[in-house]
């Protein structure tokens, strides 16, 4: 029977046949609830949102999940019809509550931005999964039902919903060990990801179905003969074909055809005790030639999640590669329904030993991404946390941590714990000191060495790869960034100011610095230092944003050369050509200096330059005609030019108008993607007049790339001007 076509009466059936001794009348009570709020309602899909509601519930309750949870399936809509959190809690009790209020609040919140709307959207959603790992179940089951409705919506909206479920959700079942949850999602969100390459796939499995089935019962009928004659007799033997987004990440990890695909099946032993398992691993050898490497014991280094089996993958009859897993019905059981399979809430029961580590896991999650800001970094965050371990390492206590495939040992120390992955210095991997760029391999036993006067890196942000490690040494990075540019900023200003006869002790005292930081747009005083230590806010700008009295007298006029002046001789007397060595930038006499690119005009290779010596910061690198520069004390600058090695990509910012006409954005970026450009950012908006402004952020190599990608831009038919900003 589909879930469809249940009813509530089949929603009961279902929970009784687990939910023993627990009082079920609350569904009833819960469907008169929706009933009233959803009646004449529809999903998005078209469908009644009575019947998407009762399939949500009937999908968590052939999980085997506890009453409260199959309750906030059937609820998880209501609090948007003008249900009450409070109504909730009295009804049907506080936890009930908490997770359909944790369900509604992820998708409640709207933003301008796209990107910062879904980033708040998934921060929330991890938030409340922190509180209550119920409401990520909720939500799977949601998605899953809207998964199998979206053929009715349009190929934007399909797309939309299918990327986020396969970089979001179906990563966030397999962390729960929902394996066929996880299958599940990432089919559906193939299908309408790449419809025409699933198309093909399911053609072409739907075509050989008949001599994988024979090739199925051969393999099975050898494997029960050769584990009879070791005294080995297993449950029972399951040959089932891969799902079809593993075979199509297989096809383009090997870019291989098709038919060359030999391990389309995947074969599972199941047995009796762990002995078994060991014992039915050695037939598996004894009689088919094991890959090398591919040889995983998870029985006795079991996954984050629970997971526990043998995997081994061997030439097989017809010389075909086929994998075969061997577990226990148990590990059976677990590797199939995840957290579901030992579930933890039943009837106020205390969280078990295994699932309150995944748990843990799951909060390490989300307090790792608490202090990253950008929408983008955010995500990206977020997404580089789901991956799908590679390579799993010990600590010397016997733990398992697991890491994509290039981790290192500061990878390795991150995931211990923050204060180990900043105080890291070295590593001993099997007793053996390595370096920290060494890339982890399955197995290896890990020890991480610290010192208390070791501090996070830069360097080390090319060396890891985990998302936690990257977000961690980035937090540290400007932490410390931000001390320096508070200590700069606050003695720039006191030097300044001094010139003035006042302070900034005299500004707070005499009220001037409100209207200052209303003026400059900053939140505190702390918040204009630190802008002014990074000179994204001059002396000058300051100084004329406050104006008192004291500020009104003009210093006299020097018979110097103008700021503009001076900066085109300084340019002028710059040496031609490139000098050698490995950096980006070569500076006049000066060796080992902190260099880095000004974020207020964003020079790129070709552009005229000018250094501003900082105070403990090293050099900022400005184009000679930026007007932050030019407000500078030109006693302070330093001659700068492109060294030779530009092979980095340099940000920079256009503007481009445009007639407002279908297709426009996407054939700009179009242009913009052919001349090799990296688009960050494509911000637009439209003019009274009709016209589109596209602020477009980009990376290119240098001035004459960034020339050539403007000419093709201006030669495009809708487009009216292009500029540099």
């Amino acid at each position: 029977m589909t879930a469809s076509m249940l009813s509530v009466t089949g929603l009961k059936t279902i929970a009784k046949g687990y939910l023993h001794d627990v009082d079920l009348d609350p569904i009833d009570k819960a469907w008169e609830l929706a009933v009233k709020v959803h009646t004449g309602k529809k999903h998005f899909s078209g469908q009644l949102y009575l019947e998407h509601a009762l399939e949500v519930a009937s999908t968590l309750a052939s999980m085997h999940l506890d009453r409260d949870t199959v309750l906030a399936g059937l609820l998880h809509g209501v609090l948007k019809e003008g249900v009450t959190v409070q109504q909730l809690s009295k009804e049907f009790g506080q936890s009930v509550a908490d997770i359909v209020d944790g369900c509604t609040r992820i998708t409640s919140v709207h933003y301008n931005s796209q990107l910062a709307h879904q980033a708040e959207n998934v921060r929330k959603m991890l938030l409340a999964i922190a509180a209550d790992i119920r409401v990520l179940l909720v939500k799977l089951a949601d998605r899953l039902q809207d998964m199998c409705s979206l053929e009715a919506m349009d190929s934007d909206y399909r797309r939309k919903v299918a990327r986020e479920t396969m970089d979001l959700y179906a990563p966030l079942a397999s962390r729960l060990g929902i394996d066929w949850l996880k299958r599940e999602l990432e089919d559906q969100s193939f299908r309408y990801l790449y419809p025409e390459e699933y198309e093909e796939l399911s053609a072409k499995l739907e075509n050989s179905y008949e001599e994988r089935q024979k090739y199925v019962e051969q393999v099975i009928a050898i494997l029960q003969e050769k584990l009879a004659l070791s005294k080995v007799f297993p449950v029972r033997i399951i040959g089932r074909p891969k799902h079809i987004y593993s075979i199509y990440k297989k096809l383009l990890a090997q870019k291989i055809p098709f038919e060359r695909v030999y391990d389309k099946v995947a074969f599972r032993i199941i047995v009796n005790t762990v002995e078994e398992c060991y014992a039915a691993l050695g037939v598996v050898h004894e009689n088919w030639s094991p890959v090398p490497g591919r040889i995983k014991d998870f029985i006795s280094a079991p996954k984050a999640n629970n997971y526990q089996s043998m995997h081994t993958t061997v030439v097989g009859p017809q010389n075909n590669f086929i994998e075969v897993q061997i577990r226990t019905e148990k590990m059976d059981r677990i590797a199939q329904e995840g957290v579901a399979a030992h579930w933890a809430y039943k009837e106020g029961q205390n969280i078990g030993g295994n699932d309150a580590k995944l748990f843990r896991e799951l909060k390490k999650l989300v307090n790792s991404l608490q202090e990253v800001e950008d929408p983008r970094e955010f995500l990206e965050n977020v997404r580089g946390e789901l991956y799908t371990p590679e390579v799993y390492a010990l600590t010397p206590g016997g733990e398992v941590k697991e890491f994509p495939l290039g981790s290192c040992p500061i990878d390795f120390a991150y995931a211990i714990h923050t204060e180990v992955g900043d105080r890291c210095v070295g590593a001993k991997v099997n007793d053996r000191l390595v370096p920290l760029k060494y890339q982890m391999q399955n197995g290896d036993i890990v020890e991480i060495v610290t010192s208390k006067t070791q501090r996070p890196r830069r360097g080390w942000l090319s060396l890891v790869k985990t998302s936690r490690a990257r977000s961690r040494i980035r937090s540290w990075l400007r932490r410390e960034e931000k001390e320096h540019a508070l200590h700069l900023g606050r003695e720039i200003c006191e030097r300044e100011l001094k010139q003035y006869e006042t302070t900034l002790k005299k500004i707070v005292k005499s009220g001037h610095i409100k209207l200052l930081l209303k003026e400059l747009r900053c939140n505190s005083l702390d918040d204009l230092l630190a802008k002014v230590g990074t000179g994204i806010v001059t002396v000058q700008v300051l100084v004329k944003a406050l104006q008192p009295p004291e500020f009104r007298g003009e210093k006299a006029q020097s018979n110097q050369a103008t700021p503009q002046e001076l900066a085109a001789l300084m340019v002028s007397q710059q040496k031609s050509g490139a000098y050698g060595g490995d950096s980006i930038i070569s500076i006049d006499g000066i060796d080992d200096m902190l260099v880095k690119i000004s974020q207020c005009c964003h020079p790129v290779p070709g552009d005229p330059i000018i250094g501003f010596i900082t105070t403990g910061r090293g050099i900022s690198v400005h184009k000679a005609s930026c007007e932050n520069l030019l407000t500078t004390n030109p006693q302070r600058w330093i001659a700068v030019s492109w060294s030779g090695a530009q092979s980095i990509q340099h940000r920079v910012e256009i503007l481009v108008t445009a007639e407002n006409r279908r297709g426009i954005v996407a054939t700009i970026s179009a242009a913009i993607n052919a001349d090799d450009a990296n688009i960050l950012g494509i911000p637009t908006r439209i003019t009274p007049t009709g016209i589109v402004e596209l602020q477009i952020t980009l990376e290119v190599a240098d001035l004459k790339h960034l020339q050539i990608l403007l000419q093709h831009l201006r030669q495009l038919e809708s487009v009216i001007s292009v500029r540099r900003l």
